[in-house]
């Protein structure tokens, strides 16, 4: 796990498996003093091999490895974002607003989430209702766990 950010000892921390967000937070010092949390789930099952970003926007943290290029989506205002939309803290609205994603395709994506404690990889998203191969292949470069 590598926390990094706004934390008193930023860099990799070893958990055991099932660890979550608030872990990697206590093994990395705690977050600064004054950070705001808000969009930081702290309850949220951690992956391998994955990075928290403290004190950051969502989505804002640098893509996966081999992830491909970013590319500019509309954010939370409607604005360009500068990633991957992260589909484990992405709302409603900001799924939504993928290309070939409507409101009921993005609810879908936020129950799973919900029901399976978040998305471990992009791949999970084929679990979804609604997410075939080829609305896949077209979202795959456009999202993140």
């Amino acid at each position: 796990m590598d926390v990094s950010g706004k934390v008193r000892r930023p860099g990799i921390q070893r958990l055991p498996t099932g660890s979550r967000v608030v872990d990697a937070l206590e093994a990395a010092g705690g977050a600064s003093p004054g950070v705001d949390m808000t969009g930081l789930n702290r309850a949220r099952v951690l992956a391998d091999g994955e990075q928290i970003v403290v004190g950051a926007p969502p989505g804002a943290g640098p893509p996966p490895p081999n992830a491909p290029a970013r590319t500019p989506g509309p954010g939370p205002s409607g604005g360009p974002t500068a990633g991957p939309l992260s589909l484990n803290t992405a709302t409603v609205e900001q799924l939504d607003a993928l290309p070939g994603v409507g409101p009921v395709l993005a609810q879908h994506i936020v129950d799973y989430r919900t029901e399976h404690g978040g998305f471990r990889s992009v791949s999970d998203l084929r679990q979804v209702n609604g997410i075939g191969a080829r609305r896949f292949a077209d979202l795959r470069p456009m999202v993140q766990p």
